[in-house]
Order: structure tokens, then C-alpha cells, then sequence
């Protein structure tokens, strides 16, 4: 629950921001390695979700692109980008907050974690602080319906 309070506060920024509020971080070894949140607009990428620039911040600290013995924490389920590229840094385990009925990749409209064809297996558990979570992407929607 403290790491995804922690990117609940990235979301926030997100939010802040005028992004679609979803945060992420990553952990090793029970220290947070890298934390952002999403930011397509402000950097003109439409690759910049939170969990891909989360990977980014955190295969720069590590000197390495294979993240091994991390876990992705973000608000959001994972889209089918975010999914693969967890897949292709070999992220250990992955804990998001609110499913994603339209884009979610693990368990709503795809399960890429679970197809046995790929070369890595990801762990995953959904539906931490999901109300948190789950509220600040309905508020942020809400808002901008006005």
C-alpha cells in the first residue's frame, strides 16, 4: 500500500499537469528506484506513459535495460505497450491499482502476462487502493466533461 500511495502522489502530478493522471514507480530490493507519471502532452510522446518513463529513469540508474528483481507499481492497469515493454525489461512483478476496461492489457481487454508463448513471465496482482485510484482518473474525467 506505501509504494502505491507513493505513485497515487504521481498521478496527482499528473493530474496537475492537465495529463490523464496515472503514476507509477519502481522497486528494488524495498528502495524506489525510479517514480514519474504521464506526460505524452508535455513532451509531444505518445510513448510516455508513466510506466514507460518510470522504466526509462530506472534502466539509466541500473546502467542496463533488463530491470530484473524490480516491481512496477502504477494506478492504471497496464496498456499493451506498457505490458510489452515490462515483458522486454523483464520486470519480475507488476501491482497496479484500477483496471482498465477499454486499454488494460493484463486482465481486461488482453492478458499478454499470461500468454506462455512469450520468454518471460510477469507476475502480477491487481486492485491495490483501487478506489484511490480508480477515483482520481473519474475525477479527473469528470472535470474535464464540465
Amino acid at each position: 500500500m506505501h509504494y502505491m500511495a507513493l505513485a497515487l502522489e504521481e498521478a496527482a502530478a499528473a493530474a496537475a499537469e492537465g495529463e490523464v493522471p496515472v503514476g507509477a514507480l519502481i522497486v528494488r530490493g524495498g528502495r524506489v528506484v525510479s517514480r514519474d507519471h504521464n506526460r505524452p502532452i508535455a513532451l509531444n510522446d505518445p510513448t510516455a506513459h508513466a510506466e514507460i518513463l518510470a522504466m526509462r529513469a530506472a534502466a539509466r540508474c541500473a546502467g542496463n535495460y533488463r530491470l530484473t528483481g524490480t516491481t512496477l507499481y502504477v494506478t492504471l492497469e497496464p496498456c499493451f505497450m506498457c505490458a510489452g515493454a515490462v515483458i522486454h525489461a523483464r520486470i519480475g512483478r507488476v501491482v497496479f491499482g484500477a483496471r482498465d476496461p477499454k486499454g488494460g492489457a493484463v486482465v481486461s481487454g488482453g492478458r499478454v502476462f499470461a500468454d506462455t508463448r512469450l520468454n518471460h513471465c510477469v507476475e502480477f496482482a491487481g486492485g491495490v487502493m483501487e478506489g484511490p485510484c480508480a477515483e482520481i482518473l473519474s475525477s479527473f474525467f469528470r472535470k474535464k466533461r464540465l
